[in-house]
């Protein structure tokens, strides 16, 4: 049976006995999971995560706009930011290079549209673009995510990316690109296989959509 959850909580903050909830869950399909107050303790903390040199292809991500980690990796100088030089790249006649690029970093950051109790992270997306190196290109995965993404369960999760996400992110595309966006890919990650691969960073604020 579907748990039934009110729409406007999409928005919502978990309550911390759900956080706790999802990150055991999590821990329990090897992930490496942290709770942090907020968006700037995640700044601070994704930094501490990666060696300075790294590779590193950041997801298109309000999470990580808004917190400015996007900022940090692209154009702070202290990575080899995968973004900045694939999009200074010629998309017709380097896109084998481009797709190499962007799915085999050593450190791909981002966020997700759903976390759910029973340790699932869901993520849609409509180019795919940041999917292969999410399910296991990257050497290392860190996802930062807000409290309002934890929902009970996969059901649910489904909903809020159709009903919540969708919406937010086709407006954002308009805006941007003058096209809507669509759940072209859906990514499902259960669980991880390689230990220390997969690190979700839980925020107890709420933070993008």
């Amino acid at each position: 049976m579907t748990t039934s959850i009110p729409e406007t909580s999409f928005a919502d903050a978990a309550p911390g006995q759900r956080l706790e909830r999802a990150a055991a869950a999590l821990a329990a399909h090897g992930f490496t999971v942290e709770i942090l107050d907020d968006a700037a303790a995640a700044r601070t903390r994704v930094r501490e995560l990666i060696p300075e040199g790294a590779s590193v292809f950041t997801g298109a991500s309000e999470t990580l706009r808004l917190s400015g980690i996007d900022e940090d990796i692209n154009a702070g100088g202290r990575y080899e930011a995968v973004k900045p030089r694939a999009l200074a790249m010629d998309r017709t006649t380097q896109s084998d290079e481009i797709r190499r690029l962007c799915a085999s970093p050593d450190v791909v950051v981002g966020s997700v549209h759903a976390v759910t109790e029973t340790g699932s992270l869901v993520v849609a997306s409509g180019s795919g673009s940041q999917l292969p190196s999410y399910s296991g290109g990257a050497a290392r995965a860190i996802w930062v995510v807000g409290a309002q993404k934890v929902v009970p369960d996969l059901d649910i999760a489904l909903r809020r990316v159709e009903d919540h996400c969708l919406p937010l992110e086709n407006a954002r595309a308009q805006k941007a690109y003058g096209r809507p966006s669509a759940i072209n890919h859906l990514l499902i990650l259960n669980a991880e296989c390689r230990p220390g691969r997969g690190t979700v960073l839980l925020l107890r604020e709420t933070i993008g959509f």
